[in-house]
């Protein structure tokens, strides 16, 4: 359980859907990740409209959110995963179209590398998706060359 003596860290959460009614499911998560166990939100980006990215099925909605946490790392990810089981997410195979997906991007300056859990996301480097709404909450959390090297990546800000 956490421990309301563990001091916060600032982490940060992708937050993606294609099913369903997916800004609804993006904007419900931004409320779900606020109302988790000693987080709140310090900061959430627009919603982005991306084609899918080494994935099936229709457009994603994305969007990150920064959140002030007391629970470690793994115990983020178990709450964030609990969120995406609510909200109906299958694991039907890799990258499958989903109701909702939560990914741990950052979690303070922590490396973590385990078999259910690696931070930073060994793959937000190389999706707009990710970048471009993280460096909208956080620009310095990505540099020009990172958002350069995902240009060509077609991403929409909705309104």
């Amino acid at each position: 359980m956490a421990n309301p003596e563990r001091p916060e860290v600032l982490a940060y959460v992708a937050l993606g859907a294609n099913l369903g009614d997916a800004r609804a499911s993006v904007r419900a998560a931004m409320q779900g990740v606020a109302a988790l166990p000693q987080t709140r939100n310090i900061a959430c980006s627009s919603l982005y409209r991306t084609a899918p990215f080494e994935a099936a099925g229709p457009d994603f909605i994305n969007a990150v959110v920064a959140v002030s946490t007391r629970l470690t790392a793994p115990e983020l990810l178990l709450n964030l995963q609990r969120l995406e089981n609510g909200a109906g997410r299958e694991r039907a195979y890799r990258n499958a179209p989903r109701t909702l997906d939560l990914d741990i991007l950052l979690y303070g300056d922590a490396r973590i590398t385990g078999p259910t859990l690696q931070v930073p996301h060994p793959r937000m480097g190389e999706r707009a998706f990710v970048l471009v709404p993280l460096a909208e909450i956080a620009p310095d959390k990505v540099s020009s060359a990172q958002l350069q090297a995902v240009a060509s990546q077609e991403i929409e800000r909705l309104v």
